[in-house]
């Protein structure tokens, strides 16, 4: 600790030393043992960030459905294989163990695995976990100081099933996206699922801060819509604050203007993001637009949002694209191409993973760890049981009541 200087001219206190900087958090996690009790991709894509900061995750598979039910979601275009485009965006870095656990044995198999685990991840129906002896307080007296983290649809309290695409049409974000006069539209990704891992992931990091100051276990319940709800961000804060009920705008903005709406050029569209009176005035300079007077300040753009976008669109659409976004990028406005996702991805190596054939996508693109590639289904239950110190007996045993699955699959 530096101490203050006493008086003018008294002694001065010592410079801390040198801070070590790493550029990596690669190994932040190393010794963390993970057991992650989920499917799909909420639960998956946080054990993949865990497993690319250094964790190692197990991903348990529930044998009497053949594993992670996204193993079977492939695309018309897709071979048969346990490892689909799906699978492969969120089970990097895992090794893969299915269980039964309507079995004893399948029980007793997972009683051994997270004695050995530091955190549970776990996505169940409230009461599934119950009855498959893999909730909360069946986990923590197997092993005291582990974090649980569970995540359902709507709260331990609720039964139902949560699946992204109703929770974003109850959360309000269905009824947000379209055109004006046009229906309620889902989003193109899983974003509540995407929403719900981020909590999860913040939920497991703060867990193990405070385990590693204090010694105290967690037990953390979270939920898709409460998630999804915490996300509605300024449209939420709308109602809540305002009494404004949100509506259909397409790429518009409720309190912007020219803010997200593509523009046309000869060969392709921009979006413009325009949050500044003094970025207005340089897009003006750049397209030669004389702006009408109330155009000046951000509310007037936005009460005339109508006629603006159609002046700008006018002046835009006489440009190359590449030769109005060099224009605007030089005067700092911002802008920037409307890409399909072939092409956004081709400049994304970064946060691309490869193993051979397979590809997915990083969760924690600062860590760059070098992951396994996704795993096949029940590659590894036999030698996860083994390290968690299932005797040989005991394990044959287990594999031939149908408790434990030995078959790693092959792709066709």
């Amino acid at each position: 600790m530096v101490r203050p200087t006493l008086a003018r001219g008294g002694p001065r206190p010592r410079p801390p030393p040198p801070a070590v900087v790493s550029d990596s958090l690669t190994d932040v996690l190393a010794g963390v043992r993970v057991v992650e009790l989920a499917g799909v991709l909420a639960g998956p894509t946080a054990g993949q960030f865990l497993a690319e900061l250094g964790a190692e995750v197990i991903k348990v598979e529930n044998a009497r459905t053949r594993g992670d039910v996204t193993r079977t979601w492939r695309l018309p275009s897709e071979p048969e294989t346990d490892r689909p485009a799906y699978f492969c965006a969120a089970n990097w870095g895992k090794r893969s163990v299915a269980l039964d656990l309507s079995r004893e044995a399948g029980r007793e198999a997972l009683a051994a695995l997270v004695r050995t685990a530091d955190v549970v991840l776990s996505a169940y129906k409230p009461g599934d976990a119950e009855r498959l002896g893999a909730d909360a307080r069946t986990l923590r007296q197997l092993r005291e100081r582990i974090i649980v983290v569970e995540l359902s649809g709507y709260g331990p309290e609720v039964s139902r099933a949560g699946y992204d695409a109703v929770i974003q049409a109850e959360a309000g974000f269905t009824h947000l996206n379209g055109e004006p006069d046009g229906p309620p539209t889902k989003l193109p990704v899983a974003l509540m699922d995407l929403l719900a891992a981020h909590q999860i992931k913040e939920a497991v990091l703060a867990a193990l801060f405070r385990r590693e100051r204090t010694g105290t276990s967690a037990h953390l319940t979270l939920s898709l819509l409460d998630a999804a709800l915490s996300a509605l961000a300024n449209q939420g804060t709308a109602w809540l604050v305002a009494g404004h009920d949100p509506e259909r705008m397409g790429s518009a903005h409720p309190q912007i203007a020219p803010y997200g709406t593509p523009f046309p050029t000869r060969d392709g569209d921009v979006v413009l993001a325009v949050g500044t009176d003094r970025q207005f005035a340089a897009l003006c300079e750049v397209l030669g637009v004389d702006p009408a007077p109330e155009w000046s300040r951000n509310p007037g753009r936005v009460r005339d949002r109508d006629r603006l976008d159609a002046r700008l669109a006018e002046a835009t659409a006489g440009w190359e694209r590449e030769a109005l976004l060099a224009a605007l990028h030089a005067r700092a406005v911002p802008a920037g191409a409307v890409r399909r996702v072939s092409e956004a991805l081709a400049e994304a190596e970064r946060v691309v993973l490869r193993s051979g054939d397979l590809a997915g996508l990083r969760q924690a693109p600062f860590a760059s760890a070098s992951l396994r590639p996704p795993p096949r289904y029940a590659e590894h239950s036999i030698a996860l049981l083994r390290e968690a110190g299932v005797a040989p007996g005991t394990l044959a045993a287990w594999v031939r009541e149908g408790a434990v699955v030995d078959l790693p699959s092959r792709d066709a």
